[in-house]
Formats: structure tokens, C-alpha cells, sequence
């Protein structure tokens, strides 16, 4: 194999392990190519130039593709391309001081065993002891602990 194709494979491998790295992330047929292709020259180079070029041309493939690694990392080009969104919002915070065990209120949602319900005007995330609650039901706080509401279903007899 010429030098001038080794030189080529290498070049194209490189360009597919960018493409592989920036573009089209995860195992795909553009970086098991580049790999192929460079592995492929690197071993033409020591089958046809004996083992001093082919030391040379691996050394030198192994820099030019951490150059082009780095270069290709540090450009502003790849800014265009990626995705920059800031995430700056909160969850809400649902838990209210005023509420205490013993309140009565009303399943807003289905607990199963979690859900929604209301306190004179107060909606909060609240949570069974392990029951599922159908939305309507009546309930009552049992215990608040860390900002965790237990509630139970109140039964009329």
C-alpha cells in the first residue's frame, strides 16, 4: 500500500473518530470505521515499511488524532451545534406550616399512595400509610414529619 493511501486512511479515520465524538455520540458505524480505517493503515504501514515507520506512523497518528481531538473541542464552531439551555427554575414547594395532625380535608387526586389533597384552601402533596384513597375521599392528617404529610381516610359509620 502506497504512503499516500496510508496518509488518506489515517485522515478519513480521524475525520470519522470527530464525527463519532461530536456529532453522533455513542458506538456507531462512523467510530468502529475510523478505528478500522486507522488500524488498518498503521498495519499496512509496519507490513510494508518494517517496524521503524510503522512505530513513526502510529506515534504520529496517535498525536495528530489527540490534536484533533483538543483542537476540534476547543473551537467555537461546535457551540452552533450544541445545546445550551440553563435549567433555573424550582420545584414548587407544596408544604404548608399551618397544617397539623388532626385536620380534615379532601382528596384532591387519587392517593395510591400518594397525591394531592385540599385544606380549607390549602392543596398539598400528601401521602397514605399505604392504602389507595380515591379522589373525594375525606381524610385527616396523622402525623407531619420533615415536610412529609401522612393523611388516613376518614370512615362515617
Amino acid at each position: 500500500m502506497s504512503l499516500f493511501v496510508i496518509i488518506l486512511l489515517i485522515v478519513l479515520g480521524i475525520v470519522l473518530l470527530l464525527i463519532e465524538f461530536l456529532v453522533i455520540p455513542g458506538i456507531t458505524i462512523a467510530g468502529i470505521g475510523g478505528l478500522v480505517l486507522i488500524g488498518t493503515s498503521i498495519y499496512s504501514t509496519y507490513k510494508s515499511y518494517g517496524s521503524t515507520t510503522g512505530n513513526i506512523v502510529l506515534v504520529v497518528t496517535f498525536l495528530l488524532v489527540l490534536a484533533a481531538t483538543f483542537f476540534a473541542l476547543r473551537s467555537k464552531t461546535w457551540r452552533k451545534v450544541m445545546l445550551n439551555t440553563t435549567v433555573d427554575g424550582k420545584a414548587a414547594e407544596s408544604f404548608d406550616d399551618r397544617l397539623k395532625p388532626g385536620d380534615h380535608g379532601k382528596a384532591v387526586t387519587r392517593l395510591a399512595p400518594m397525591g394531592n389533597a385540599m385544606f380549607g384552601d390549602i392543596i398539598t402533596e400528601v401521602k397514605t400509610m399505604g392504602e389507595f384513597v380515591d379522589a373525594g375521599t375525606e381524610v385527616e392528617i396523622v402525623k407531619v414529619h420533615n415536610k412529609e404529610i401522612v393523611v388516613k381516610p376518614i370512615t362515617r359509620s
